[in-house]
């Protein structure tokens, strides 16, 4: 069962996160790390998709060469059976070659139709890639900014006249204090001073009495 301090600790904390949250949103740094990372991740997925059509580039291009060869197979083949006077053999090459470059007309279209996809994929990840440079270089300058705004407000709070002036009015207070302390001592050691030389005139005036008696 929930308790009331953990009732109240839970909407405090909610509170400080919805605060927290709402001051990140209005922070523009944070703002943009939040869409530098979501524009990493997009750049990311481009690559895959890059990566993806390059491989299908390739495989067009490797159905593309064995339609070809399966087509001039196929023309020597019909010669062959031409020759040999197999006219049902012959057809049937005849025919096949016709299916491969066929096939081998398709192949190319999509070949070239995905060369030049490519291309315009590498083109645009590449810009993209810039732009990401560019809003990184965009951050540092900014986060500079925050930075001197910081280290300047810490500055004017501690030239600030009331600040100094408490400042001063601590160094004074502290000076006197150690002018009393000095004067203190310094008084202390005179009046020292001034019982031993009592003492040694009381010494020596009973060491004379002494003498005259």
């Amino acid at each position: 069962m929930t308790t009331l301090f953990e009732k109240i600790k839970n909407s405090v904390m909610a509170d400080l996160h919805d605060i927290l949250e709402t001051k990140e949103k209005n922070n523009p740094i944070s703002r943009l790390n939040q869409y530098l990372r979501e524009s990493e991740n997009e750049a990311k997925k481009v690559e895959k998709l890059i990566e993806r059509q390059y491989l299908l580039k390739e495989e067009f291009a490797r159905e593309l060469k064995q339609a070809e060869s399966m087509a001039d197979k196929r023309c020597k083949q019909g010669e062959i059976a031409l020759q040999a006077n197999e006219l049902t053999l012959h057809q049937v090459a005849i025919d096949e070659e016709a299916i491969y470059k066929v096939q081998a007309l398709s192949l190319k279209e999509a070949y070239n139709e995905a060369s030049s996809q490519l291309e315009m994929l590498e083109k645009k990840h590449r810009e993209m890639k810039i732009k990401l440079k560019d809003m990184h270089i965009k951050r540092l300058e900014l986060m500079g900014r925050e930075n001197v705004i910081k280290v300047t407000k810490k500055i004017n709070h501690v030239l600030d006249d009331s600040i100094a002036g408490k400042a001063n009015v601590r160094f004074e207070e502290t000076n006197r204090y150690m002018d009393h302390l000095e004067g203190r001592i310094n008084s202390s050691y005179d009046m020292s001073m001034f019982d031993s030389r009592i003492n040694e005139l009381e010494k020596g005036l009973k060491t004379e009495e002494t003498t005259i008696k």
